[in-house]
């Protein structure tokens, strides 16, 4: 059991997305694939998706935090630790979070990437949050996103059509013990490294010419096998945390769910026992943004007045690894 103990509580105190230009909607895949708007939008609930045509992961994760600190009124300076959550690095080293650092101009601070898959900005809320909770740090800038397009085989017309590209950031720092992260139930099984993944570029296989054109270097997805476990692991563990909290459906404001798809988003939904209203979606507009899916719903959904101080708010993602998890947030402003 992880339910939060000790005089400091981590609170989410400020929120920003950004999102490209470039919009990709179903009839662009239709004009050159066999499929079509309909076939998409049935499996999925996708029609369009944004695509950053030039620049790196870590220029839309620069863009979104500039609109989080504005909104929390700081400055770069006042950040102590920067956690970049995030599967397509605009290196394997150095580590993102320094080229955020430097592209922010932010003096005081360290900080370093996270690679959970889809489950990467659950995990970095985690760890912020402990980092806050431990009295070490005040003001942590935790930061998720991917440049999806960058590892996507355009033609495979089963992972093509679902991912897009997406900064989101949110500011975490000590806030009242009634409020901020309460719970978290966060799961690994390494099983699951035979149906969704990268096999090319790592140690295992670095990149050479014979790895290029196998097309190793692209993501790579078993869907119906990742389908059915996420669908289960998603829904139970945001039950097993509302359950756990002594929570009912009626004591959630929202279900923010890792955006993968519509499907596993409604199986979660149901299981949890919660209107189509208490689910935050926009998988519709942008797709799969893997570490990016969750702040950004968050961050379009306190834009729009919706997310209230006190709010109970449930967070869930599944991932590849598999990753999988959830956690209660009690919202903090």
């Amino acid at each position: 059991m992880n339910k939060r103990g000790g005089n400091r509580h981590a609170g989410i105190t400020a929120v920003g997305h950004w999102v490209p230009d470039d919009v990709l909607d179903n009839n662009f895949f239709a004009s050159y694939l066999d499929t079509n708007d309909e076939w998409i939008v049935t499996r999925t609930g996708i029609r369009e998706r944004r695509i950053l045509r030039e620049g790196a992961t870590s220029d839309m994760a620069v863009r979104a935090a500039r609109i989080a600190l504005e909104r929390r009124g700081w400055t770069p300076d006042d950040i102590q630790l920067i956690i970049c959550c995030t599967v397509t690095p605009d290196m394997l080293f150095p580590p993102t979070a320094c080229l955020i650092q430097e592209k922010l101009g932010a003096k005081n601070c360290w900080g370093f990437d996270m690679t959970a898959a889809c489950s990467g900005f659950l995990f970095g809320l985690e760890t912020a949050s402990r980092m806050v909770e431990s009295g070490g740090y005040d003001r942590v800038l935790l930061i998720g996103a991917d440049k999806m397009s960058a590892i996507t085989n355009y033609q495979d017309r089963n992972t093509c059509i679902l991912f897009g590209d997406a900064g989101g950031a949110v500011i975490l720092e000590p806030v009242a013990e009634d409020l901020g992260i309460m719970d978290s139930y966060l799961r690994i099984d390494g099983a699951g490294k035979e149906f969704l993944y990268m096999k090319g570029g790592g140690s295992l296989n670095p990149a050479t010419a014979e790895t290029v054109a196998k097309g190793w270097h692209y993501v790579y997805q078993d869907g119906k096998t990742v389908f059915k476990r996420a669908v289960v692991e998603m829904a139970e563990s945001s039950a097993h945390i509302m359950e756990r909290n002594g929570l009912s459906a009626k004591d959630i404001a929202y279900l923010v769910p890792h955006q993968a798809n519509l499907r596993i988003l409604d199986a979660a939904r149901e299981r949890m026992g919660l209107a189509k209203e208490q689910v935050m979606i926009n998988i519709d507009r942008y797709g799969n943004t893997t570490d990016a899916t969750i702040p950004m719903c968050l961050s379009e959904w306190w834009a729009a007045g919706k997310l209230k101080k006190g709010d109970n708010i449930v967070l869930s993602s599944f991932g590849a690894g598999y990753t999988w998890g959830a956690i209660l947030v009690r919202w903090a402003y």
